[in-house]
């Protein structure tokens, strides 16, 4: 019998797995459990709806993100490295496969319809800014962001980071993700009154 942990962890991704055959809506409680192999009863040890079930996957990747996000900044050398990080760590997850997925269920019309969905976007939105405007303050105090006012440039560099994410996940983009994430890392420098770091270039080959 499986522990308690490893009970939800199936529910979670046999959820995970009938939304994306679903298209991200559609998938009753009955259809995951199928997959999961569990009763109702093993459902309702963990989640008391599948709006609270769609919630929790939601905030579980938010959270492991932002996790990561903060750890790679915080071992970063410097302020302009640790935003560069962000910004291309963040832009990355859209040429990740699973991860490009379990975006695509979390954001689809279904998973927008559950109950609390929006206060957690607003939670994780939220979270995030604090993040970004502890790696400005640092900026700020060595010279790297001589211009930056951190609580509200936060909200502004995140806002440009989430509509060239979107334009990757839409497939709608110009560029490659790592040439988004170049492009906003400039502009983003550029609006903090930082120089941004040279990239080498190769030469053409004749």
């Amino acid at each position: 019998m499986p522990t308690e942990s490893a009970e939800r962890e199936r529910i979670i991704k046999a959820a995970y797995r009938c939304l994306a055959e679903a298209g991200g809506a559609g998938a009753s409680v009955g259809d995951i459990l199928r997959i999961a192999g569990l009763g109702t009863r093993a459902f309702y040890r963990h989640f008391d709806s599948k709006d609270d079930l769609l919630l929790a996957m939601f905030r579980r990747d938010s959270e492991r993100l932002l996790a990561e996000l903060q750890s790679a900044a915080a071992s970063a050398t410097t302020p302009v490295e640790a935003l560069q990080g962000w910004i291309e760590a963040m832009l990355r997850l859209t040429s990740e496969a699973r991860r490009r997925q379990h975006v695509r269920i979390l954001s689809s019309e279904g998973a927008r319809r559950a109950a609390g969905y929006a206060a957690e976007r607003a939670r994780v939105a939220a979270g995030q800014e604090a993040a970004l405007a502890q790696i400005l303050h640092r900026g700020r105090q060595d010279g790297s962001f001589p211009w930056a006012d951190p609580e509200s440039d936060a909200r502004f560099i995140r806002a440009v980071i989430a509509q060239a994410f979107d334009e990757q996940m839409a497939s709608t983009a110009s560029m490659s993700a790592t040439e988004a994430a170049a492009r906003v890392r400039d502009f983003v420098l550029r609006a903090l009154g930082a120089t941004a770091p040279a990239v080498a270039v190769e030469p053409q080959k004749r």
